[in-house]
């Protein structure tokens, strides 16, 4: 098994070579037209995601989440949600590298075999970076108006949040 990792690359490379030869694809003009295209995408969503970087680490710094986790947690007590969880469930949507970074200090404190920590882990794999998603894929296609996207991505991410903690006390 671990002899499949060490040909898999190499594998899906000179298959690539093969089938442009076989398809007669000039391969280098192609590489080199896929750079040049991949680097105009990342001109057009840096702004955006400059913008939610600066926005999240602003957030952060000012104890704004901390503040919003004491205001959310007698409403999360009442439904179950256990409160050492809140901090990943508020930067998730927001910070994909934020919320690991939480789910990894949670993990250390309470344990990965925890109910805090199944929770935590369960948590991060059933939710989204919604706002991170937005600002790329909207910023890439040029989409100034995001309409209903964020309430429903919003609502998905509490559908995965609840659904998290549901499932670990089920299990």
């Amino acid at each position: 098994m671990d002899k499949i990792g060490i040909y898999a690359v190499p594998f899906v490379i000179m298959f690539i070579v093969v089938f442009g030869a076989v398809k007669k694809v000039d391969l280098f003009e192609s590489f080199r037209q896929g750079a040049k295209d991949g680097i105009g995408s990342l001109i057009s969503v840096a702004p955006s995601l400059i913008g939610l970087v600066l926005a999240v680490n602003m957030l952060d710094a000012s104890g704004f989440f901390d503040i919003i986790c004491s205001l959310l947690s007698p409403v999360c007590s009442a439904v179950g949600i256990p409160q050492e969880v809140l901090p990943l469930g508020l930067i998730r949507p927001v910070s994909g590298s934020g919320s690991y970074a939480v789910l990894s200090s949670i993990l250390e404190k309470y344990g990965p075999d925890s109910l805090i920590g199944k929770t935590a882990s369960v948590m991060a794999g059933s939710t989204e970076t919604t706002f991170y998603a937005i600002a790329v894929y909207y910023g890439a296609a040029g989409i100034r108006k995001t309409r209903y996207t964020v309430p429903a991505a919003i609502a998905a991410d509490l559908c995965g949040i609840i659904t998290a903690v549901i499932t670990v006390r089920s299990f």
